[in-house]
């Protein structure tokens, strides 16, 4: 298969398998899903789930969470790890979004990623998820998978994000990039395939030798 052929069956095949695309993080509005994708980071969505019903209870909008000691943001938001940068890029975020923007969660990259602790990759899944711009963020399963598959280099994951924008059509890329994320999670996951052994490894890259079993590598590990 040329990487065209590659990239259309798999977009076939995952509409096929997940034609429902639900976001996985629960939210109840473009803040509290901020939060949430901050959250995230380097982080299960479950446990970000379990996490988030305490935290909005007390402070559900970015005034009221401007108002609340990091220290306590931080004891509940501990079980998601990295807790203390995480409690200070709530509490940050939260008044700069009371200062400078009304409380109102802004609609450009540009705003979005000056806030504290939200980087490229956040910044997409809020425009993709809470504004319904297209956007393909890359998390590690779908760094992992475009490069299995041969849809990208894999250098980086800047670059991994531009050579899948260039493959698929931009009406596609906020259901197929939460397919891939749901793929990778479930049938094709890095220690549970080698790259040979789930159903879109075996028909994309037939005769593939199998991978070395390396540490997986963690996009965006210091800013999501």
């Amino acid at each position: 298969m040329t990487k065209t052929e590659r990239a259309h069956y798999i977009s076939r095949r995952l509409a096929g398998l997940y034609p429902q695309t639900p976001i996985p993080l629960d939210h109840r509005d473009a803040y509290t899903l901020l939060v949430a994708v901050v959250l995230s980071a380097q982080c299960t969505d479950r446990r970000v789930n379990l996490v988030t019903p305490a935290l909005f209870a007390r402070a559900a909008t970015p005034a009221a969470m401007a108002r609340l000691p990091v220290a306590e943001i931080n004891a509940i938001v501990r079980p998601c790890g990295l807790a203390p940068r995480k409690a200070q890029a709530i509490a940050g975020l939260s008044r700069l979004l009371v200062e400078r923007h009304g409380g109102a969660v802004p609609r450009t990259f540009a705003e979005l990623e000056a806030l504290p602790g939200v980087g490229h990759k956040t910044a997409s899944v809020v425009m993709a998820q809470a504004f319904g711009v297209p956007t393909f963020p890359v998390d590690t399963h779908i760094h992992r998978l475009a490069r299995r598959w041969g849809l990208s280099g894999g250098r980086s994951v800047e670059q991994t994000e531009a050579d899948l924008k260039r493959l698929f059509p931009r009406e596609d890329w906020n259901r197929l990039h939460l397919r891939i994320i749901f793929y990778g999670r479930e049938h094709c996951t890095a220690r549970g395939c080698d790259g040979t052994g789930c159903e879109i490894c075996r028909t994309v890259r037939p005769g593939r030798r199998p991978e070395r079993r390396n540490a997986p590598r963690r996009p965006e590990a210091t800013r999501a």
